[in-house]
Parts: structure tokens; C-alpha cells; sequence
């Protein structure tokens, strides 16, 4: 049996359902770092990020809420790096090297806490590196009409934006060519459910997991 937990990565197109599939993921007993969470967390909690951003975008990046909290404006910061991608690649450089510095501290301990299985959502999993050291790689994929009008379901505000951003990241297609496993979400909840379960079963049974 592996001492130290498998190390599972989950990425997806926009609209895909990876964060679905970490959910079903996590309800088989995974544990999840959420690296898009972290990042996130990092652009108004790590005083080097908060710096570097404001060189970046300029002071308007920020705002307080009403308690003074530090507020990014993610709607102006998605504007600008999903149609310039130099700018995007510089917000990479300035994130994901601390993303990496948390989820090697998230696997130490799920190490000591005798985690069996560790599963890290990333939606740019490859295109930041993010994929090395881990044991299998599980891509979620979808039609392209149904990837957008999830994202339009969830908010974004217009088709044009939805695309602006699926263009930004790899194709789907390179995704499924580097993938362990890849689940295929057109269909129902209930279907989206049985395949991620048959993954989880099929890596448990690999490196002999405890169920």
C-alpha cells in the first residue's frame, strides 16, 4: 500500500464539471485541495500577491468591503487576462508558484493524517505545471454547448465572455490525450456520478486503498 496518500488531479474545460466530480470524489472519502480556491485566497490574503497585483492592474484592483476587507475585482481582472495573454501568463507567474508551496504542505498532511487519497482541482492543471508528482490525472470533459450554457447558467454574462475564456485555456481535446482517465459529463447527475465512482473504484484498486 502507498504510505503517503495518491495524489489525484482534476481538471476540466470551463462548464465541464470537474468541480462536480471533486465533490462526488470527495464524498468517496477523498480529500480535496481546491486550487483555484487557493488562489484566490492568495490575491487578498498574501501581502507579496496583494503587491504584486497592484503592480499588475494598477490600485483599482482592490477594494475594502464593510468590514475592510480586501475585495479583488475578479470580473475587471477576468476582463483583461482572458483577452491579453501575456498579462495572463505574468498572473500566473505571480500565483501558482504559491499554489504550489500550499498543496505540498496539503499532502504532508494529509500524509500524517493517513489520508488515502488526495485529489487537486486545477482548471489550468497542465498549463501551470501543476500535473508533476501526481499519480493519475482525471479530465472531465463535455460537448461545447453544454459547457457554455453552464457558464451562462452560472452567471457569466454572455456567451462572447464564456468563449473569450474556453479559448484561454488548452483544448479539450490536448486535455483527454494527457489524461489517466476522462470522464465524459453530457449526460445526467446520476450518470456524471456512476463514472466518477468507477474511476475512484479503479484507482483504489490500483494502489490498494482501504475502502
Amino acid at each position: 500500500m502507498k504510505k503517503s496518500p495518491v495524489l489525484i488531479g482534476v481538471t476540466g474545460g470551463l462548464g465541464s464539471g470537474k468541480s462536480t466530480v471533486c465533490r462526488f470524489l470527495a464524498d468517496r472519502g477523498c480529500r480535496l485541495f481546491e486550487a483555484d480556491r487557493v488562489a484566490r485566497s492568495l490575491q487578498v490574503n498574501d501581502p507579496g500577491v496583494v503587491e504584486a497585483m497592484v503592480q499588475l492592474f494598477g490600485e483599482g484592483v482592490y477594494s475594502r468591503d464593510r468590514d475592510g476587507r480586501l475585495v479583488a475585482d475578479r470580473a475587471m481582472i477576468a476582463r483583461r487576462v482572458f483577452s491579453d495573454a501575456g498579462l495572463l501568463r505574468r498572473l500566473n507567474g505571480i500565483i501558482h508558484p504559491r499554489v504550489r508551496t500550499a498543496f505540498d504542505e496539503a499532502v504532508r498532511e494529509a500524509g500524517r493524517d493517513g489520508v488515502g487519497m488526495l485529489v487537486k482541482e486545477a482548471a489550468i492543471l497542465f498549463e501551470s505545471g501543476a500535473d508533476r508528482g501526481l499519480d493519475e490525472i482525471i479530465v472531465v470533459v463535455a460537448d461545447m454547448q453544454i459547457r457554455v450554457q453552464r457558464a451562462l447558467d452560472r452567471g457569466m454574462t454572455s456567451r462572447d465572455e464564456v468563449l473569450r475564456r474556453i479559448r484561454a485555456q488548452w483544448p479539450q481535446e490536448e486535455l483527454e490525450q494527457r489524461a489517466d482517465y476522462v470522464i465524459d459529463n453530457n449526460g445526467s447527475l446520476e450518470e456524471l456520478r456512476a463514472r466518477t465512482d468507477s474511476v475512484y473504484d479503479m484507482i483504489r484498486a490500483k494502489y490498494h486503498v482501504p475502502g
